[in-house]
């Protein structure tokens, strides 16, 4: 059964920092691509970044990049999502994600407010 715990999330003020962590369980993770969504009230879920099996590639959303960094390790079972920079905009509930299939967690609610 695959699980994906997020945690991390929180209250920050604007230009503060956050570190996701997605705990992965119940497939071989190293061998998939994983991602990060976001999803704000009333707004569809966007994709935030994904990193390749490896970690060797990763991709973002334009309105995060330069701010947010997307690792793994696979030792762990862990995907991170280091956010920098932070800005009201960002707020919302960050999911993890097995790319591509419809495997999710629970979600962290980041909430980016002075």
């Amino acid at each position: 059964q695959v699980q994906l715990v997020e945690s991390g999330g929180g209250l920050v003020q604007p230009g503060g920092s956050l570190r996701l962590s997605c705990a992965a369980s119940g497939f071989t993770f190293s061998r998939y691509v994983m991602s990060w969504y976001r999803q704000a009230p009333g707004k569809e879920r966007e994709l935030v970044a994904l990193i390749t099996s490896a970690g060797g590639i990763t991709n973002y959303a334009d309105s995060v990049k330069g701010r947010f960094t997307i690792s793994r390790d696979n030792a762990k079972n862990t995907v991170y999502l280091q956010m920098n920079s932070l800005k009201p905009e960002d707020t919302a509930i960050y999911l993890c994600n097995r790319h591509l299939y419809n495997d999710w967690g629970q979600g962290t609610q980041v909430t980016v407010s002075s």
